[in-house]
């Protein structure tokens, strides 16, 4: 874990999203990887055949069907009584889970400030193209979910419950399997299947194999489409960069999750390690996702968040 980072939090909407952002979301929008099922009218495409003015297949005419519904033209050709049916369009649920969690508040620039930034753009995203939005945050001793929301009105709304979770985060509770509960919860809320996206540093002290096997099962049966994000800092890919602020030899460092000290000499050899160490827990943890079917990003806290969401997660096939 770095040292804990001092920076200044967002206060307010325009803190998490400034102007010039705003007006690139809202020519963006969520995709899906998968055909989901949602619940009121919108613009995405459902497995239920409905009454939308985009034609799908036929079927035979049976008794009590609408007669409206009778081809014609069919008729007049083959002397058969064909049903058109029509595909109808849904609105997707997007679900954002952040984790707020103290190994969130280190490296520079700080991973909680961006990952707080960038649930605000993804809600605003959906919000601006009427999908069902939902935040929820995780870690700090608790699970906090806020109700489904549609339409731009509810960007303030949202950004207001992220500003709320910073603050949250700054108490740094001690929590012990906090992403497991979390995702065992987001993965059985059927009210809000669709795409869930979960940002977090993937830092938890638990064993994250119960979580992303949740989150993997609901995937793989339709009920999500699930997208995990990984933040990390600058320093925490490279070390030298702590070790410039003073992370190098005896030291006595203290665990910013479970509070447990420790004294430890920080040399050559022991970056090294670590950053092999650091490797291999990427490694892992991507091929976690991929073999659950759960798609998976690497950001750095030091690339903007409309970098981020105009180029890289464009690329990665989350927006268009």
């Amino acid at each position: 874990m770095l040292i804990r980072q001092d920076s200044e939090r967002p206060r307010s909407l325009e803190d998490l999203i400034d102007p010039r952002l705003a007006a690139r979301l809202e020519s963006l929008d969520v995709i899906s990887r998968k055909m989901l099922s949602g619940k009121l009218p919108g613009e995405r495409r459902s497995k239920r055949r409905g009454r939308s003015v985009e034609f799908d297949d036929f079927r035979n005419y049976a008794p009590g069907d609408d007669l409206r519904h009778i081809d014609w033209n069919v008729y007049a050709r083959f002397e058969r009584l064909l049903i058109k049916l029509f595909r109808e369009e849904e609105d997707l649920s997007l679900t954002i889970a952040l984790d707020i969690s103290a190994s969130m508040d280190a490296g520079t620039p700080s991973k909680i400030v961006f990952a707080s930034k960038l649930a605000a753009a993804l809600a605003s995203v959906g919000l601006f193209n009427q999908n069902r939005v939902s935040l929820a945050t995780f870690g700090a001793g608790k699970f906090n979910m806020l109700a489904p929301m549609r339409g731009k009105t509810n960007i303030k709304k949202a950004t207001d419950f992220l500003l709320e979770s910073l603050r949250v985060n700054a108490t740094h509770e001690q929590a012990t399997d906090s992403f497991s509960r979390a995702a065992t919860m987001l993965a059985s809320t059927r009210r809000n299947r669709g795409i869930l996206i979960v940002i977090s540093d993937w830092l938890f002290e638990s064993d994250l194999t119960p979580g992303l096997n949740a989150l993997g099962a609901a995937t793989q049966v339709g009920a999500l489409d699930t997208y995990a994000v990984l933040v990390r800092a600058p320093d925490e890919e490279n070390p030298d960069l702590a070790q410039s602020r003073g992370l190098f030899g005896d030291l006595l460092l203290t665990d910013i999750e479970s509070g447990r000290t420790s004294e430890v000499t920080v040399s050559e050899e022991s970056v090294e390690v670590y950053r092999r160490e650091r490797k291999k827990f990427e490694e892992s943890w991507r091929h976690a996702c991929t073999a659950r079917g759960i798609a998976s990003f690497m950001l750095s806290t030091d690339a903007s968040v409309e970098q981020v969401v105009t180029d890289s997660l464009r690329q990665g096939g989350l927006l268009r």
